[in-house]
């Protein structure tokens, strides 16, 4: 029984400065990053950005691989099925919050069936209205919703996108009851907002900030927790009567589960130092993203605050996937 003993825990050892030589090796050769989008986009943009340093610094290129569908879920369960070496990441966003109450059956567990390596940086959304809309502030856009005879309608760039989510906070909490028009995209609800088609929009600040500075469209609020340094005279919603509302557009590197912790902590130690680089620092910033660059258990327990935020804005709504 003994020598049975001795045996076991020498195999064990072995299997282990296995393991661990197999995670110092780590890169020894390309990396896919798979971003479950289309190319062009803003989650691509930020991965091609963040990619290009992160691979320096491994030592390895990152090949960006787009894998778009079904929202994201095509591209994450592919992530999901890969083995966890290392060699195949992810980059997405909000949705992983999401999917589980937008998509019925959704064959993976975004809490469970991912590593969570950082939340890699932040985007706010702007509740901006055509001009001829006379609200100017949130109370005045409140009190208009309410009293106007016939509905206001608000663009979203898709069903289930962070403005369709930010609308709907916004009616829960204001107790309004602004109607979504969904388009193919944000730059035709941006179009048809400008021409008065529809009232407002909840559209992503680096899509909106040229038109309000052109005076096309009319800033009221943005949704973020702080004032957006580059409109610094347009308030928040919280501050603007509705107190803890706050919700923003997040994108996060992610691998799948039971990733080694030695792999882990070398991508987290390496965006980091990427999130700090000057280049990409300018780069994020005329994309309009606040970097961030968290543990993996802060942006664990990001995910689940969200999971919890966004889950009870989604089965209030009764949105679903169409």
């Amino acid at each position: 029984m003994q020598r049975i003993v001795a045996l076991l825990a020498l195999l064990m050892a072995i299997a282990s400065s296995a393991g661990s030589a197999q995670a110092q090796a780590w890169p020894s050769h390309p990396i896919r990053l798979i971003v479950p989008v289309a190319a062009g986009g803003t989650l691509d943009l930020l991965a091609r950005t963040v990619g290009i340093k992160l691979g320096e610094l491994l030592g390895q290129p990152i090949v960006i691989e787009n894998r778009p569908g079904a929202t994201t879920s095509i591209g994450e369960e592919y992530v999901v099925r890969q083995p966890p070496d290392g060699y195949t990441l992810l980059m997405s966003g909000i949705t992983l919050a999401t999917q589980p109450f937008m998509r019925a059956n959704l064959p993976y567990d975004p809490l469970v069936d991912f590593t969570m390596i950082s939340l890699i940086a932040t985007s706010g959304n702007v509740i901006v209205v055509n001009p001829a809309v006379p609200a100017k502030t949130v109370t005045e856009l409140i009190q208009l919703a309410k009293s106007s005879p016939t509905p206001l309608f608000y663009g979203t760039p898709a069903f289930g996108a962070t403005g369709h989510l930010a609308a709907e906070m916004f009616n829960q909490m204001a107790g309004t009851k602004l109607q979504q028009v969904p388009y193919k995209g944000a730059a035709p609800a941006l179009q048809d907002l400008i021409g008065g088609q529809i009232q407002l929009t909840f559209d992503n600040i680096p899509a909106a900030i040229n038109h309000i500075h052109s005076g096309r469209i009319r800033a009221v609020a943005v949704t973020t927790a702080k004032r957006y340094r580059h409109l610094p005279d347009i308030p928040t919603v919280a501050e603007s009567g509705l107190p803890g509302y706050e919700i923003v557009a997040w994108f996060g590197l992610v691998a799948p589960a039971k990733l080694p912790q030695e792999i882990t902590t070398r991508l987290y130690s390496e965006i980091v130092k990427t999130m700090k680089d000057p280049g990409v620092l300018d780069r994020l910033d005329k994309m309009g993203f606040e970097p961030v660059g968290s543990t993996p258990a802060e942006f664990l327990a990001y995910v689940k605050v969200e999971v919890d935020k966004l889950g009870t804005v989604i089965r209030k709504s009764g949105m679903k996937t169409q």
